[in-house]
């Protein structure tokens, strides 16, 4: 397999010239398209949903991701597609494939996934729930006691809000994700779409245990909603018979444009483009499999969708909605809970100011307390010495404890200033709750970003302490968010050292002021000098390999995709130097490929908790150096969004760091998949003789080592 692409390459040898090796590294055959390798992370989060080492409803879960995953993608990455073949682009994809055909190769690879997704449903998670008292009933098979009372729950709740629409119907009506009904067998031959508003209700309606006990005794039986609206067409249309009903789910453009003027202010032309995104262009409809042939066409006809668009389940539409099945009381079919390390010196009854003055921190999410970070700025809001807090803002939880404790350090007369980025996918209407919610306690917020976003996660508490201000630093890979932090893997910083201090607040004043960006010593900030800084790193360390022959580089991050990145990390292995990379979702690098990839191995970890952190390991042979932040290696992520990455300073926990986790992820051989040349993947299993690793697990049964590292740990690997 290795030698696949040896017809391309065969023409390399150790003589070439820099030019003819940049030229090689410029063939499109040499990268995987971005669009397949996300489709492929979402088969391995279909994979752990088969896994029954997972307790069941956290294969429920999966699920779930899975389909919410598959909507994203359509929302906004077909969405982006679509665009450019209305506006005749002749743009190419990084493996050299125009926009059409990109969109025929993700169908040719969608097909199959929603195949697996539904079998993996109907044939192993609903018997297994059947199995464990968690029960969903097609509405025909529930005793005459159930279908009555549903119908009543349906005619009380549902059929109120129900507005029936004929052919002719506005298609703008249709909302993004919602399964809807077309109903036919109508007297004059047309049909109707029944949209059912079931938000309030989710997707699955419980019924009542009472008219159900004959059955089983279970609490947690229920019926999808549009199984019980097509069993009430009576109730909606009661001068009609022998009705049919088919579902069916419509996917929108997702991506809004905000379109700005001088007098326009940000927030109101944020509330426009979402207002925009309601009416989304169609990118996909997905129906039903018994759906007659007439109905579809009819119906792609109304939204103008071909049929390259269209999607057809042998099961429920929009598996994203068993996330309400996750939330059941049911503790024995979900992961065991376990409680964080919390560091004796970052107990709640100390004062973190002293701790962290004394030494830096790194913490590891969830195996670290993401207590630490709310006890610090609950510590920081009432501690008199505190005179200004800065934080950014990115994705928040609903009842933020971090957010409450700084509206308590405004009202305590801290000055606190809040960057809230307004252009968080998904999060915009929030973000905007958000930003009055602030405003409203006193908080100084800055959102006034149109041309990048801010996804650095950084927070700084000023304090004036005898021999001055002391400036405490928290910088990391994760959101503020309590909720989040359990069940994203995350890495921070604590630190008071005087030098990185000085410039986080420097940066800070930058973002707010809006003055020119510069080059700092201990942060690498995009879209200034993250790339720049990551190229040079790369060239340093080829350098050192030809004089030493030592050469290494390992990366943990979410993505990668970004070209010059990618050629410059082949380049890297052309020299000799030995790569390993821990990329989690889509990674647009080919390794393996013989003389240009061959020191590269690449591995995706999916398991209990989402990898979410970002380290980028350098040995360089004068002194290693690893950088952890926000930051991927997408173009994105370099160009378009302000993002920090962040020199560990200290070499006792560069080196704990590197040992109890990097090192621990990539020795993986339960959860890790392996990336081959031709851009699928392959388990990991263990070796004869080979210790099973699955890296989440040491984590947790290891969890807090990294902060009992020695003062001169071993560096290398």
């Amino acid at each position: 397999m290795v030698n696949f692409l040896s017809a391309v390459i065969d023409f390399l040898d150790e003589k070439k010239s820099n030019f003819e090796i940049e030229k090689t590294l410029d063939n499109p055959r040499l990268y995987i398209n971005r669009e397949l390798s996300w489709i492929r992370f979402n088969a391995r989060i279909l994979e752990e949903a088969r896994d029954e080492w997972h307790p069941l409803l956290e294969r429920v879960k999966f699920i779930a991701i899975c389909g919410s995953n598959l909507d994203e993608f359509f929302m906004t990455r077909i969405a982006r597609l679509i665009k450019k073949i209305n506006r005749n682009s002749e743009e190419k994809s990084i493996d050299g494939m125009t926009s059409m055909e990109q969109v025929e190769a993700t169908r040719r690879e969608i097909l199959p996934l929603i195949e697996k997704h539904t079998n993996c449903w109907k044939n192993e998670i609903l018997p297994s729930l059947n199995n464990q008292e968690v029960i969903i009933k097609g509405f025909q098979d529930l005793p005459d006691k159930s279908k009555d009372s549903l119908r009543e729950f349906f005619k009380s709740t549902f059929l109120p809000k129900i507005c029936p629409a004929e052919e002719s119907f506005d298609t703008s009506s249709i909302e993004n994700l919602r399964v809807c009904l077309s109903v036919t067998g109508f007297k004059n031959n047309k049909y109707h779409t029944i949209e059912i508003p079931y938000a309030e209700f989710g997707r699955l309606i419980k019924i009542p245990q009472s008219t159900y006990r004959q059955i089983s005794n279970t609490e947690n039986a229920f019926v999808f909603v549009e199984d019980l609206a097509a069993n009430c067409l009576d109730l909606v249309f009661p001068e009609e018979k022998n009705l049919a009903a088919y579902p069916f789910r419509l996917t929108r453009n997702g991506e809004i444009d905000i379109l700005m003027d001088e007098s326009s202010d940000f927030i109101n032309s944020v509330k426009k483009g979402l207002s925009n995104r309601k009416t989304g262009f169609p990118t996909r409809i997905e129906f039903d499999k018994r759906t007659p042939q007439a109905i579809r066409d009819a119906i792609a006809e109304k939204f103008r969708l071909p049929a390259y668009f269209l999607y057809e389940f042998d099961g429920p539409l929009g598996l994203v909605d068993l996330w309400q099945l996750h939330k059941l009381n049911r503790p024995d079919l979900k992961d065991k809970s376990f409680l964080p390390s919390v560091q004796p010196l970052l107990a709640p009854e100390k004062s973190l100011f002293t701790t962290i003055a004394k030494r830096d921190v790194v913490l590891y999410h969830p195996y670290d307390g993401f207590e630490v970070i709310i006890n610090l700025l609950e510590e920081a809001a009432s501690d008199r010495s505190v005179e200004r807090i800065y934080i950014t803002m990115y994705r928040m939880d609903a009842k933020s404890p971090v957010i409450n404790a700084l509206i308590e350090a405004a009202k305590n007369g801290k000055k606190v200033t809040a960057i809230v980025e307004l252009k968080a996918k998904f999060d915009e209407e929030n973000n905007i709750q958000l930003v009055s919610r602030l405003r409203q306690a006193g908080i100084n917020t800055v959102y006034n970003f149109p041309n990048f976003k801010v996804h650095a996660k950084l927070c700084l508490i000023c304090r004036k302490e005898k021999q001055g201000f002391v400036r405490y630093c928290h910088i990391g890979s994760g959101n503020y968010n309590s909720v989040t932090a359990k069940i994203y893997g995350d890495i921070g910083y604590l630190t008071a050292n005087p030098e990185v201090g000085l410039e986080l607040e420097e940066l800070f004043n930058i973002l707010i002021n809006g003055l020119q960006e510069k080059e700092f010593k201990h942060l690498l900030v995009a879209p200034k000098t993250l790339k720049t800084e990551i190229l040079k790193r790369i060239d340093r360390e080829i350098a050192d390999h030809k004089k030493t022959g030592k050469g290494y580089l390992a990366f943990k991050l979410n993505n990668l995709e970004d070209k010059d990145i990618i050629k410059a990390l082949y380049r890297a292995s052309m020299a000799g130097v030995k790569i390993d990379l821990n990329v989690r979702a889509l990674c647009c690098l080919r390794p393996g490929i013989e003389g240009v990839s061959d020191n590269i191995s690449v591995i995706s970890i999916v398991g209990r908790f989402l990898e979410h952190a970002r380290m980028y390991y350098f040995q360089n042979a004068q002194e290693s150096e690893l950088l952890i932040g926000s930051s991927d290696m997408m173009f994105r992520n370099l160009n378009e969004r302000v993002e920090v990455l962040f020199s560990v300073p200290d070499p006792g926990i560069r080196g704990a760091i590197l040992e109890n986790m990097l090192k621990i992820h990539l020795k993986d051989n339960v959860k890790a998949r392996r990336l081959l040349p031709d851009g699928t993947y392959q388990r990991v299993t263990p070796k004869k003789d080979e210790t099973s690793i699955n890296s989440q697990f040491w984590l947790i049964q290891n969890r807090g080592i990294w902060h009992e590292y020695s003062e001169s740990p071993k560096m290398q690997l």
